[in-house]
């Protein structure tokens, strides 16, 4: 992505356990130092927000949430590359979530899973933030059952 776009000003990516985002933190830091990464997060499964917010990785964790690929904890190695990396930890709600994943679906015509679709959720609530902004999202993921 960075490759491609060289003047991002943010690249966005969700956070379960972590291993996504420091990565993504790792990389924007070698290969694009003034890209902020934001990290994004469901209001059901905030622990990488309230980690982040008292400074302390948070040990008690009851996710719940529709994203279930962000239900997990995050990792106390990936903990030691987001908490000085990530710019901000921004939270979504399971009806943003949805709404997002929605839109993915029927303009780009891609299946992904709840969990990626909060990246573009984060973007609609957050949109005067990212006005005028060149943005990255890392949309991934495709475990979405279609079947009830």
């Amino acid at each position: 992505m960075i490759e491609s776009q060289p003047n991002l000003d943010y690249i966005i990516t969700p956070v379960g356990g972590g291993g996504l985002l420091s990565g993504t933190i790792l990389s924007s830091k070698n290969f694009s130092s003034k890209t902020k990464v934001i990290a994004v997060e469901p209001e059901g499964a905030n622990d990488a927000f309230r980690s982040l917010e008292s400074g302390v990785l948070v040990e008690s964790h009851t996710p719940n949430t529709i994203a279930d690929g962000l239900l997990t904890k995050v990792g106390s190695i990936n903990w030691e590359i987001i908490k000085p990396g990530v710019s901000e930890i921004l939270l979504v709600n399971d009806k943003e979530i949805m709404s997002a994943l929605e839109l993915i679906v029927q303009r780009m015509k891609i299946i992904v899973e709840p969990s990626s679709a909060t990246v573009l959720a984060a973007v609609l609530k957050n949109r005067v933030l990212f006005k005028n902004k060149n943005v990255g999202l890392i949309i991934s993921g495709g475990n979405f059952n279609l079947l009830p």
